[in-house]
């Protein structure tokens, strides 16, 4: 019997496929997903389940990926560079890097999901974006039946965004080169609350071993880092993304962009308009007691109960603010 998707993913929320193939390697996904588009079936591609709502009715077809691997070109002349298989789970990628003396994602500790969807939403946090380190991406060409290899240049990325994400369901993930520079101090660390966590200043760096001990620490006092024991990390982590704007409310935190517009916290936001840590419309969909940007799942929460909480906030904050929060994560139907 096909399990709930609910046990596959972060938030916990999910109905039962259809049907449920495990990928293990580049030419089983590929066939896969061939076989599928010959068929006409529609197929939801499922990686580390972290970062989409299931609907509760959801009764399709899908390829779970769980293809591994981290292999270092040793005759590159600059840095490392590294080819990591769409289903190595990223957080094992970040720490190989690390423990290696790769140097350019050790900010990017403890996010859930795998390698194959970083690129896809361009994930980032603490100054650092998969997008900065990332060299080409090989992707399954669902329109023409071929492999591309798409260099970095060419993936359109953004906050947030991406060639991938700007069109769905044309490519899956194969594999990703990441090109990392060497040594045992971090990137330039970007923000006040993880410079201070590792006794140091913005703009300076520390170790690699510290920064990625910091940011753990910091994303578990926020709910951030998955733990089954935990109810406020069953969910698919921040839940909204930081709105741009060229008004800023008085008092919010808020960074200029090149553009001229301004990053606004969308924490702030939700905070200020009333939905502290906590809120919930019942006791199954919560705000997380540890951080308000994250929606949580309380043990036997629907699709449906999580998603009136979102809409309920965004309302809040457009009244209060005129700003419209854009959710981060994707919602998957039949």
């Amino acid at each position: 019997m096909t399990t709930s998707l609910s046990h596959l993913t972060t938030l916990r929320v999910g109905g039962t496929p259809r049907s449920l193939t495990v990928v293990t390697n580049e030419t089983e996904i590929i066939e896969a997903v061939r076989t599928a588009d010959f068929e006409q079936r529609p197929i939801f591609i499922l990686g580390g389940g972290s970062n989409i709502i299931v609907a509760d009715d959801f009764a399709g077809d899908v390829i779970k990926i769980e293809s591994r691997g981290i292999d270092n070109d040793s005759t590159a002349c600059a840095g490392a560079w590294v080819t990591v298989q769409a289903g190595q789970p990223w957080d094992e990628f970040v720490s190989h890097a690390v423990s290696n003396g790769w140097v350019g994602v050790e900010a990017l500790s403890g996010i859930p999901g795998t390698v194959g969807a970083t690129p896809i939403q361009n994930v980032g946090a603490y100054g650092q974006q998969v997008s900065d380190t990332i060299a080409q991406v090989r992707a399954w060409n669902r329109e023409t039946n071929e492999v591309d290899t798409l260099f970095v240049g060419g993936c359109d990325f953004g906050y947030r965004s991406s060639l991938f994400k700007s069109n769905p369901g044309k490519w899956v993930v194969l594999s990703i080169v990441f090109q990392l520079k060497l040594g045992d101090l971090s990137t330039p660390i970007a923000y006040p609350e993880l410079a201070a966590h590792v006794g140091t200043e913005v703009g300076l760096r520390a170790s690699l071993v510290e920064v990625r001990d910091a940011v753990l620490a910091l994303r578990r006092n926020k709910g951030m880092v998955v733990d089954p024991s935990d109810p406020d990390t069953w969910s698919v982590g921040s839940f909204f993304l930081n709105p741009r704007s060229e008004l800023v409310p008085e008092g919010a935190p808020s960074w200029e962009q090149p553009d001229g517009l301004h990053k606004i916290s969308a924490a702030w936001l939700i905070e200020q308009a009333g939905f502290g840590k906590g809120f919930g419309l019942n006791d199954r969909a919560t705000v997380s007691t540890k951080h308000t940007l994250a929606l949580t799942n309380r043990g036997d929460a629907s699709a449906a109960d999580v998603l009136e909480l979102a809409q309920h906030i965004r309302a809040g904050v457009q009244n209060k603010f005129g700003i419209v929060l854009d959710m981060e994560p994707q919602i998957i139907r039949s």
